[in-house]
């Protein structure tokens, strides 16, 4: 999380949000469900239209000021975004951002789009890869959730380096006690 977090952005971006976790059966559905943890998903495409990296960040709230602090963070000032039109999606222009809305409406149909297909493509295998995986979502470990799936997502062409980068980053990160590292991340 850290070592990605560092890293901006550029290019076109296809950006979207999404929930993690919530009611499995009887309560409300769809946002603001009890349970649900909001994210961002931003993938940095080539100019032929092919994926190159990955943001994925918990939010608050799908606010104007959580998207700009995202856009700060996270995008290049000479980003082209692109986004479905949720309004508070306007504000990566805090960060210098060109932004392209294309209103997909909702449902299938939208996540279908083809100006949306690496961001959607992303989402999905996210969420099959962590309901796979864990079983059970917790709110407060969602950020490192995320990030190990950022990490193998973004390295993803040199799967051989990635335990030698293991290594390399355990044999240089200093001690921490086992009550920090159970702490969790502070939603951004």
């Amino acid at each position: 999380l850290e070592r990605d977090g560092r890293k901006r952005l550029t290019g076109r971006v296809e950006i979207d949000d999404a929930y993690l976790g919530g009611e499995r059966s009887g309560g409300k559905r769809g946002r603001g469900a009890p349970g649900k943890t909001p994210f961002i998903a931003a993938v940095e495409t080539t100019p032929e239209g092919k994926p190159v990296r990955l943001k994925l960040r918990r939010v608050a709230g799908f606010t104007g000021q959580a998207i700009s602090r995202f856009a700060l963070r996270s995008l290049d000032p000479s980003c082209a975004v692109l986004s479905d039109g949720l309004a508070c999606f306007g504000h990566v222009s805090d960060a210098g951002c060109a932004h392209e809305v294309i209103r997909t409406g909702s449902g299938p149909a939208a996540a279908r789009s083809p100006a949306f297909k690496w961001v959607n493509t992303a989402l999905g295998n996210i969420k099959s890869a962590l309901t796979g995986t864990y079983r059970a979502i917790s709110s407060k470990h969602v950020p490192r959730y995320l990030a190990e799936f950022e990490y193998r997502f973004n390295r993803r062409y040199d799967l051989a380096s990635m335990i030698p980068r293991l290594n390399w980053a355990a044999a240089h990160t200093p001690p921490m006690p086992y009550r920090l590292l159970k702490l969790a991340e502070i939603a951004g």
